[in-house]
C-alpha cells in the first residue's frame, strides 16, 4: 500500500510540475526564495509590536524566532531519519521533471512547507483578535509550498505533511505560548 501511495505521490508531482511554463519560472523562483517574503515578515513584526508593545512585542517575536528555528532542526531530523530523495534526484522522474534548482538534502518533509505554515499560523493565532484581514497570512505558506512543487524539488506528501507539521508546531506552540505569556505579562 505504502508503495503504491508514493507512487501515486510522484505520477501526482509529475502532472502538476509539468503545469509550469517559462513565463511562470522567474515568479516561482521568486516565491520560493526565503528573502522575498522579508517585508511581510517584516510587517508582521509591526503588526505585533504595534498590537502589543514593546515589551509582549519583543517575546512574542522571540518565540517566533525561537520556534521558526526549532521546526527548521526538527524538520532536518526527519529528512536525515527518512532519507526520502528529493524529486530532482529520484532517478525514475528527475529526467521528466522542470526543474531549476538541485538541492541535495533529503525531501520528506518540506522545511519550506512546515516553516512558512508555522509561522503564519502562530502568527494568526497572535493577531486574529487585532487585525481582521490577518487571516490572508495564509495565503504566504500556500504559494511558498506550491513553489516547492512547481519547482519539482518536493512531492506532494512532502509538502501537505509538512503544513500538517506547522499546524501542529503553531497550535502546540501558541499553547505553551500562552502559559508563559500569562505569567510573564499579567
Amino acid at each position: 500500500m505504502i508503495v503504491s501511495l508514493l507512487q501515486k505521490d510522484k505520477e501526482l508531482l509529475v502532472f502538476l510540475n509539468s503545469l509550469g511554463n517559462e513565463q511562470w519560472d522567474s515568479f516561482w523562483l521568486f516565491v520560493t526564495n526565503q528573502f522575498s517574503w522579508t517585508p511581510l515578515f517584516l510587517f508582521v513584526f509591526y503588526l505585533v509590536i504595534k498590537s502589543h508593545g514593546w515589551k509582549r512585542g519583543g517575546f512574542i517575536i522571540f518565540s517566533m524566532i525561537l520556534l521558526v528555528a526549532f521546526s527548521d532542526q526538527f524538520v532536518n531530523l526527519i529528512k536525515n531519519s527518512t532519507e526520502r530523495l528529493r524529486p530532482n534526484n529520484d532517478p525514475e522522474i528527475k529526467e521528466i521533471l522542470r526543474t531549476f534548482i538541485r538541492p541535495q538534502s533529503f525531501s520528506f518533509v518540506s522545511g519550506h512547507a512546515a516553516t512558512s505554515t508555522f509561522f503564519s499560523v502562530f502568527t494568526l493565532l497572535v493577531l486574529r483578535a487585532k487585525y481582521r484581514y490577518i487571516y490572508l497570512i495564509i495565503c504566504f505558506p500556500l504559494l511558498f509550498a506550491y513553489s516547492r512543487l512547481y519547482l519539482g524539488v518536493h512531492f506532494p506528501i512532502d509538502v501537505t505533511l509538512g503544513m500538517l507539521l506547522g499546524v501542529l508546531l503553531a497550535r502546540g506552540y501558541y499553547f505553551l505560548y500562552r502559559k508563559v505569556d500569562h505569567r510573564l505579562f499579567r
